[in-house]
């Protein structure tokens, strides 16, 4: 599939080209809209007329059968699906397909996307939501949009106005202060045999550290800890990232702790299009979390907003009776046990920089306006080839005010294998929220600490 080159024009269109000069706050009239058209993290609050039903301040309240211990369970578990979009009516719904959405249903058989009642879960802190509202009127883009200027925590850019205002809002949305995670990760052959590589997680925002002090590594946005604990060869293994805010100006900071050398080196293909951790080649490294890191090798287009049928409310794929071997199949994850819903999206296109150099030549984002979560996102190759599709399959972490995702894929439509990344099925303590971290706790020295545990 070619790229599309036609522009899904809904009246807020700009190209992020700049010049050095410092973009993004809107006026305080503009802001006033926050909390009243628009909800305080910059989302239409009206439905559509139709099936996105109103915000009326996300899901905050666990359902019944939830025992605050990080497994989640499903707040939806009698809805059935309202229909199914497959090869026998794929046409009917592409206006709300992605191209790699339409691609996936048309190469296999057995891939079909089962659409649900939509439900606005989305919710964040109160304290995050006051602080995106202040944002709105002083956070800028500086260094041709390759740093943030006035900013320390929140969303930067509720009312974007381009398109790198949006990916930055995906790249420094709220996950959580400072959060633990043990996760799999599996990259199926084309027949679908899979072994699983086991992480943790830490993920803990500057501002959160218990040590923190105003001033403390200003550049610095988050920090990042992974460590590999199965399979055997590769445990002990641990990635750390200091993720600098203007990774232009002061490259991402990583270091690796390889547990065979007993030495801690530094890591400076940790970033663009250099390997994802044990990912067998199947991601990037700025594949992660759907995007991450230094946006600067592309040009950043604001296509418009859309109406679109992403993963949502996907507490199915963390179902603990689950084994991965009901959710891994060839080709692609288990769709019985995924759920989608029609939801409004920021289409945002990047374009390779002339002279730049990613295996990727254009990504299109798909991002939820609610969550500022990048849900789906099509890749193309340098022939302007529909490379690889990825989704991800969000939930609202209800305890915690916490949209994330149960699990990312991404698929290779070429060679018909695929990643999955974040399955929790058959992990203990799969989410701790609120782990108290220190800055030491993320220096080169701690890497052989987290390593020999």
């Amino acid at each position: 599939m070619k790229l599309n080159k036609k522009l899904l024009a809904t009246g807020v269109l700009a190209a992020s080209m700049f010049a050095g000069q410092a973009w993004g706050a809107v006026s305080a009239e503009e802001a006033a809209k926050l909390g009243n058209s628009l909800t305080p993290m910059g989302a239409e609050k009206a439905g559509n007329g139709g099936a996105i039903p109103a915000w009326t301040g996300g899901l905050t309240t666990p359902p019944a059968g939830y025992d605050g211990d990080g497994i989640y369970v499903n707040p939806f578990p009698d809805e059935q699906p309202k229909f199914t979009i497959d090869q026998s009516n794929v046409e009917q719904y592409k206006d709300n397909l992605s191209p790699g959405q339409v691609a996936m249903i048309e190469r296999y058989d057995d891939y079909f996307m089962p659409v649900y009642e939509t439900h606005r879960t989305a919710a964040y802190p109160q304290e995050v939501m006051e602080q995106t509202v202040e944002n709105a009127t002083k956070v800028e883009l500086i260094k041709d949009g390759n740093g943030l200027g006035n900013y320390q925590s929140a969303t930067p850019f509720p009312i974007p106005q381009n398109g790198l205002e949006v990916i930055w809002n995906h790249i420094t949305r709220y996950r959580g202060g400072s959060v633990q995670r043990n996760v799999g990760q599996v990259t199926p052959t084309e027949g679908g045999d899979f072994s699983v590589v086991k992480f943790q997680d830490e993920l803990t925002w500057r501002t959160y550290l218990a040590d923190y002090e105003p001033g403390m590594d200003p550049n610095v946005l988050f920090y990042f800890k992974q460590a590999i604990t199965a399979p055997a060869r590769l445990a002990g293994n641990v990635l750390l990232v200091h993720e600098t805010i203007d990774q232009v100006a002061e490259p991402r900071r990583a270091w690796v702790y390889n547990a065979g050398q007993r030495r801690v080196r530094r890591a400076p293909q940790v970033a663009y299009d250099g390997p994802g951790t044990a990912s067998d080649g199947m991601r990037t490294s700025d594949n992660f979390d759907m995007f991450n890191g230094a946006p600067d090798r592309y040009n950043w287009e604001l296509v418009g907003k859309k109406e679109m049928y992403i993963p949502y409310n996907s507490y199915k794929l963390t179902d603990r009776s689950l084994s991965y071997d009901q959710i891994i199949k060839p080709g692609h994850i288990n769709q019985e046990y995924t759920r989608y819903e029609l939801h409004r999206v920021w289409h945002v296109r990047a374009t390779l920089k002339e002279g730049a150099r990613h295996i990727y030549a254009q990504r299109d984002f798909y991002i939820d306006e609610d969550s500022w979560q990048a849900s789906v996102i099509d890749h193309y190759d340098g022939r302007g080839e529909l490379w690889r599709v990825a989704e991800a399959h969000n939930m609202q972490f209800y305890d915690q005010n916490v949209p994330w995702y149960a699990i990312e894929t991404l698929y290779d439509l070429l060679s018909g294998r695929y990643l999955a990344l974040g399955l929790t099925n058959e992990e203990e303590n799969p989410y701790e929220f609120g782990v108290e971290r220190r800055s030491r706790d993320y220096t080169p020295a701690a890497l052989r600490r987290a390593g020999t545990r």
